[in-house]
């Protein structure tokens, strides 16, 4: 596997959580919000960490598990990679105030139903479901890759339970009749 190719996508995944972890230092609710968050934010922290960790660790030990034959891999993983961060910062821009990393409802809240809003209800999930997958790609052994991919798609699964339970009793008819218009991750599928 070329390294350097390997190198910018860890690169790229740093500088990404580099400023995941601002965002988190700034964007926390205030004072004028109920938080429901339920320790959702510390577990996908933490279990992101763990098992981006592990996948690194194991990268190269796995030889099995190589995924050589497949030699687009590394371009198609930070393609994938880089269009995952993309989505995420589009969505959180165009959600603007109301996005915190923490779940919470403002006093003045409303549905967003605009932008990549439009067609799914957790696009910055969805984002970060593409850095996964992308970051996977760029591992070349699928080993890897589900370390990565699942449990980051189980615990996005439960912090989208919680959230849309807080935005259901916040925003109640309004995100009711958004939800049963718009997919929750995944287009046509979920």
């Amino acid at each position: 596997m070329p390294f350097h190719i390997t190198y910018h996508a860890y690169l790229v995944v740093l500088l990404y959580g580099t400023a995941e972890l601002a965002l988190a230092l700034k964007r926390r609710a205030g004072h004028e919000t109920v938080s429901a968050d339920q320790g959702t934010l510390r577990l996908i922290w933490l279990i992101n960490s763990i098992s981006i960790g592990i996948a690194l660790l194991l990268e190269r030990r796995l030889d099995f598990a190589n995924m050589a034959f497949f030699q687009a891999h590394h371009g198609i993983g930070i393609a994938v990679l880089l269009a995952g961060i993309l989505l995420r910062i589009h969505a959180i821009v165009h959600l603007g105030r109301f996005f915190t990393v923490n779940v919470a409802i403002a006093d003045d809240h409303r549905v967003v139903d605009s932008g990549p809003y439009r067609w799914l209800r957790h696009p910055s999930y969805t984002g970060v479901l593409l850095i996964s997958l992308g970051l996977g790609l760029c591992l070349a052994n699928w080993v890897g890759l589900l370390i990565i991919l699942l449990p980051s798609t189980a615990v996005l699964l439960w912090r989208i339970t919680v959230e849309e339970r807080a935005l259901h009793a916040g925003l109640g008819a309004a995100y009711a009749t958004y939800a049963q218009r718009t997919w929750r991750l995944i287009p046509f599928i979920y």
